[in-house]
């Protein structure tokens, strides 16, 4: 059951064990890539749910991919994110749970809320790809060559993303005027 293309046209004909396999190969690698860019585990979770319940739409509809299962989910994870930074802006509603409760000073929860803020607002800074390449490579813990293939790009234009997204962390978190060193 290795064979991807095997396992697509199994999971075409909507195999219970083919579904099974798709699922515990590859929602762990969906869920952390999604987990990078969003901000609470359960908007992470009901995102790659989302992911997922396409994939078995796309199924259905005999739009799923032809050979890559992983490109295919990881493209449709990255069209779930966009959707859903289009809902926030709509509705920017407070993180409810973190006002309401917790053990912690409200200067405590006040100062990681701010360094958790300020580096999602670094991170809103990179280009798509940049931040894709960065969510890929640290949230998921992908390879060079494979983030390369997920994103259709060559493991050089990868590593020059990478390279050039870590560099602008820098400088956005360090302040203006230090280059990082």
């Amino acid at each position: 059951m290795d064979d991807e293309r095997e396992l697509l046209r199994r999971a075409g004909a909507f195999d219970q064990e083919a579904l099974a396999v798709i699922h515990d190969r590859y929602y762990q690698a969906v869920y952390r890539f999604l987990s990078f860019r969003v901000a609470d585990r359960q908007t992470a979770e009901d995102l790659a749910s989302e992911v997922f319940i396409r994939f078995l739409s796309a199924l259905r509809d005999r739009s799923a991919p032809p050979n890559t299962i992983r490109g295919w989910l990881f493209g449709a994870a990255r069209n779930v994110l966009k959707e859903q930074y289009r809902q926030q802006r709509r509705l920017n509603l407070a993180e409810l749970d973190e006002t309401i409760g917790g053990n912690d000073t409200p200067e405590k929860r006040l100062m990681e809320r701010l360094d958790k803020d300020e580096l999602s607002r670094a991170i809103g800074e990179l280009t798509a790809e940049q931040q894709d390449v960065l969510a890929l490579r640290f949230g998921y813990e992908m390879p060079i060559k494979d983030v390369a293939e997920t994103v259709n790009k060559s493991e050089g234009s990868v590593k020059m993303l990478q390279a050039r997204a870590i560099a602008a962390l820098t400088r956005r978190l360090n302040g203006p005027g230090t280059d990082g060193r």
